[in-house]
């Protein structure tokens, strides 16, 4: 039965069949539009058949004219809110949208809802989408705690300054976007705090709510992840040392090595008969590219050409790789005060409770045990993260 929820951040009613209900979830409800974590586990997202696509993109033709009018009336109705200084937050649709307008928005709703999920496959991968989005759905319920006192001291240039200004005009959530990319590597909203691109320096003014940071991060994951495609052997240390001795004879830095290996894997031009003895890119294209669709080993199919197909199958498999331990050591901390943060890249960032130290040694274990083998990773700690040390365990 098509349903939608009237507020995503808790319970306070959902539409069925022209009728409102605030008391209960009615019985036989399992289709709706979007991702609502008080919502049982069997209902269906059409939003995940259209990988993120937005309503307007995939309202059918005839209804468009009638979806402009009643979305651009709610919208027109949220500004006003604003403008009035309404804290949308803390307030339900109902007791600030009209209901007439509520009632006609579900009932749209619902018909591109039903659209959707008739005209669109169900995703090979929809239950590792519908896990991730529960997961990202708990990161945004979370505050970031940010003292933007300790940024004083580095307000010297006009830039920093700049900074320290956009930090606090910014939302207090991190609202991740896993559709936008086509490797499915996670990018941030509009609304979202900035915790992509904010610079090392400023990242000190992200204080835990527990008592610490704990980042699990992968030793060059994407390097360990085209040696599992190519089924070669892990090294169990730092890779880019092991590249040094085994690669490149012992010929360059450490810094060097890290540069010359990333500057062959991406670009196609580069003949570094080194780097391609040990990590063959024309086997990870027979393996993955047909000539104009790279399919990963996760199901994810995307066009490319010969110049961005080893690029794309090693960022979207390493991606998914990571993303998939998210969600495992996600489980791992459910019901506990601990909590995943937010990610950055390939690492994951808890905001740890001492309470639930038992369970340290067991995240670490689920996030190295990947679905390719075990990889190596790094364990740092810290009070805000922007000050994190490496833990050896």
């Amino acid at each position: 039965m098509l349903f939608q929820s009237v507020d995503n951040k808790k319970f306070v009613g959902v539409y069925v069949d022209g009728v409102i209900h605030r008391d209960r979830l009615p019985e036989g409800i399992n289709m709706t539009w979007g991702y609502c974590s008080f919502l049982p586990g069997d209902v269906t997202y059409a939003s995940l058949y259209c990988k993120g696509k937005s309503l307007d993109e995939v309202c059918p033709e005839d209804l468009v004219p009638r979806w402009k009018r009643i979305s651009g009336g709610l919208r027109a109705h949220l500004s006003a809110c604003r403008e009035a200084q309404v804290d949308l937050q803390n307030i339900s649709f109902l007791d600030i949208i009209p209901e007439r307008l509520l009632l006609e928005f579900c009932e749209i709703k619902n018909k591109i809802t039903e659209h959707v999920l008739e005209s669109y496959p169900r995703p090979e991968n929809y239950d590792f989408l519908f896990d991730l989005e529960r997961v990202l759905a708990d990161i945004r319920s979370r505050k970031i705690n940010l003292d933007l006192d300790v940024l004083k001291p580095h307000l010297v240039s006009a830039h920093a300054r700049a900074v320290y200004k956009r930090l606090k005009r910014a939302g207090r959530v991190v609202n991740y976007d896993a559709h936008k990319t086509k490797t499915g590597r996670l990018t941030t909203k509009k609304d979202s705090f900035p915790i992509l691109t904010l610079n090392k320096t400023f990242r000190q003014a992200i204080m835990p709510n527990n008592d610490y940071f704990v980042e699990l991060d992968f030793n060059a994951a994407e390097l360990r992840t085209l040696l599992s495609l190519l089924g070669k052997e892990q090294p169990t240390g730092d890779i880019h040392e092991w590249n040094i001795k085994n690669v490149y004879l012992d010929l360059v830095t450490r810094e060097e090595a890290k540069k010359r290996i990333f500057a062959w894997l991406y670009n196609p031009e580069s003949k570094d008969h080194l780097s391609n003895g040990a990590y063959s890119r024309d086997e990870i294209l027979d393996k993955y590219w047909d000539g104009e669709y790279i399919t990963t080993c996760f199901g994810r199919k995307i066009k490319a050409d010969k110049h961005h197909a080893v690029n794309y199958i090693i960022q979207s498999t390493t991606s998914d790789l990571f993303l998939k331990r998210a969600i495992e050591v996600d489980k791992i901390l459910k019901d506990r005060k601990s909590y995943i943060a937010f990610t950055l890249h390939d690492s994951l960032v808890i905001d740890f409770s001492k309470e639930d130290k038992d369970l340290l040694h067991r995240a670490v274990e689920v996030f190295q045990d990947t679905d390719l083998g075990s990889f190596t990773i790094n364990v740092s700690v810290g009070d805000n993260f922007g000050e994190m040390k490496r833990l050896n365990l």
